[in-house]
């Protein structure tokens, strides 16, 4: 579901696939549930989880689980929600930390909400999860479920992410097409999600939304009105909750975000910092965002209200320090640098090509109007495959003297085979594309050009 490893290929999100023989194999090389002594197929999300991390870090355990042994997509969506789901309706008491080690987790902070908060072994409870999942396995061998068998849209999508001169890699990204399945959405509005995260000072905040914002998303009462707000909500909530662990844990990283959720036949964004995205429509650059960055006007003005200031360090930073005006965690920065996200909507008429989602590490080098030009060119060496788009993107940003992070994410909307025989209009200039559709009216201009940052 969510990955941060260097990737050398691109994934492609398949359809209805045959499922017994999965849930055969399974079953085969775990013939029986865990026993306390046996080591796990998967490694703890950390020592504790608080009651609600549970979902998002169950869910994420599987998922990565099932993946990896190369399950349905549905199949594996499907299955986790019932395991999750079968767990949450049980007490989880017995999993509760003792009082004393909660207080001794807490004792030095003294800013931490009035509520208790609930922490769980998260090692107990991972283990008890899978012999839940291993139940759920054994049922649905006899019958799988229509929603584990229900045929859904091919999904190509092409994803590359690399560590390039940086000490750590600390980008996350999630492709998740199946996410109706994962949260048992029953409703008759197809949805897929997309989201790149970056990371800055530690990958903890970057891993953290990357398992929890679509989690918050599904959550939100406002998805099957309002997807945008849900988003938004969802990128605030997953903010409110990471700054507790950051509190709890001592944790002092950040990360910016953008994600997109497709639910039928309109796009939903939503981003936080300067992780971005664009959407290609007959071979013209619509831009749907605008970053978060401290030398925008709106973003001055908010910082310099609250008691912050905004100065030009290499690049212009908040307090001196952080080049983003929003982000996920930075606990220490709040509340200059904002967790309150920005969204928008658009309507799909199926002329669409593709979406790209990256990270700064790319727009930093690689124009908007650029991108067209790369792509189309891929496709023409490739005969209209699209599956490796991305390393090519990413080889581009590279050499354009990119040194951050690189993760790039291209999601196809049309075949790439029809963008190759004609569709696209003026593309195969690299600097095609170079007129850009007009913002969305709700969102602001920027006061200055950006410059590259680190």
């Amino acid at each position: 579901m969510s990955s941060g490893a260097p990737q050398k290929s691109s994934q492609m999100a398949s359809g209805a696939e045959e499922t017994p023989g999965f849930l055969d194999m399974l079953l085969q090389d775990f013939p029986a549930p865990l026993n306390p002594e046996d080591p796990l197929p998967w490694k703890a999300p950390g020592m504790v989880l608080s009651q609600e991390e549970v979902e998002g870090e169950l869910a994420e355990l599987a998922m990565g689980f099932l993946g990896s042994r190369k399950a349905p997509p549905p199949l594996a969506a499907a299955l986790t929600h019932e395991a999750v789901s079968q767990l949450l309706q049980t007490d989880l008491s017995e999993f509760r930390k003792l009082p004393r080690e909660e207080e001794e987790e807490e004792e030095d902070d003294h800013e931490e909400e009035k509520a208790p908060v609930t922490l769980l072994d998260a090692q107990s409870l991972a283990r008890s999860f899978f012999n839940r999942l291993w139940e759920v396995a054994g049922q649905w061998q006899k019958q799988v479920p229509l929603a584990a068998r229900a045929s859904q849209r091919q999904w190509l999508v092409s994803i590359h992410a690399i560590r390039n001169t940086r000490r750590k890699m600390e980008d996350r990204h999630v492709s998740l097409p199946s996410f109706n399945q994962l949260f048992g959405l029953s409703d008759p509005v197809d949805r897929a999600y997309f989201a790149v995260f970056d990371g800055h000072g530690g990958v903890d905040a970057a891993r953290y939304a990357a398992v929890h914002v679509h989690t918050n998303a599904a959550r939100q009462p406002e998805l099957p009105t309002d997807p945008a707000v849900a988003l938004r909500e969802a990128f605030q909530r997953t903010d409110q909750m990471f700054l507790r662990k950051a509190k709890r844990e001592r944790l002092q990283s950040g990360t910016t975000g953008v994600c997109a959720l497709i639910a039928g036949a309109t796009l939903h964004v939503a981003w936080l910092g300067d992780s971005q995205v664009i959407l290609v429509q007959q071979g013209q650059v619509v831009k749907l965002m605008e970053p978060h960055r401290p030398e925008r006007q709106d973003e001055k003005a908010r910082i310099e209200a609250l008691g912050g200031f905004v100065s030009h360090m290499d690049c212009w930073r908040v307090n001196g320090t952080l080049a983003v005006s929003r982000a996920i965690g930075d606990v220490f920065q709040k509340p200059y640098v904002s967790g309150e996200a920005d969204a928008a909507s658009r309507a799909l008429t199926g002329s669409e090509d593709y979406l790209l989602l990256a990270c700064d590490g790319f727009f930093d080098v690689v124009p908007h109007q650029e991108v067209v030009g790369l792509v189309q060119s891929h496709l023409m060496r490739q005969q209209g495959s699209g599956l490796h788009v991305a390393e090519e993107l990413v080889s581009a940003a590279r050499e354009r003297g990119s040194h951050d992070n690189i993760t790039v994410m291209v999601v196809f909307l049309r075949d790439p085979q029809e963008l190759l025989e004609g569709g696209n209009q003026g593309a195969g200039d690299p600097q095609a594309g170079g007129r850009s559709q007009d913002l969305p009216s709700n969102l602001p201009e920027p006061e200055t050009q950006a410059p590259p940052r680190s």
